[in-house]
């Protein structure tokens, strides 16, 4: 793939931590897969819908991907789409947007203001 972007939905407590520890080591089931789930613009819709359904205090982080294209990969999920996983911290750097996110409890996600 070349996509340059990617989007990760973090939640806002573990996103203030991340960025004063300088990374984000990833959520417990970022943990259990051994990368850090991202989406691209196309399947960022169906992810927050499928995975953070109810919750109303999350970022959702656009990442640059050249900045961490050496422990990316695009691998098979959901239908056979590719999406980018990473393979170790997200560096705060690589994150060029911050914006507050809610998903109601019937998926429909509302986005924020931009946040620092």
């Amino acid at each position: 793939m070349t996509d340059a972007v990617a989007y990760k939905i973090v939640d806002a407590e573990a996103w203030v931590q991340a960025r004063d520890a300088g990374e984000y080591e990833g959520s417990a089931v970022d943990h259990a897969d051994g990368y850090i789930h991202m989406s691209t613009e196309a399947q960022l819709t169906e992810t927050a819908r499928k995975h953070y359904a109810g919750q109303s205090s999350l970022r959702l982080l656009t990442v640059d991907l050249t900045v961490v294209e050496g422990g990316l990969k695009w691998e098979p999920s959901r239908g056979g789409a590719l999406f980018p996983h990473l393979y170790g911290p997200l560096p705060v750097s690589a994150v060029t947007r911050i914006r507050a996110m809610a998903v109601s409890d019937d998926g429909e996600v509302t986005l924020g203001a931009d946040l620092a």
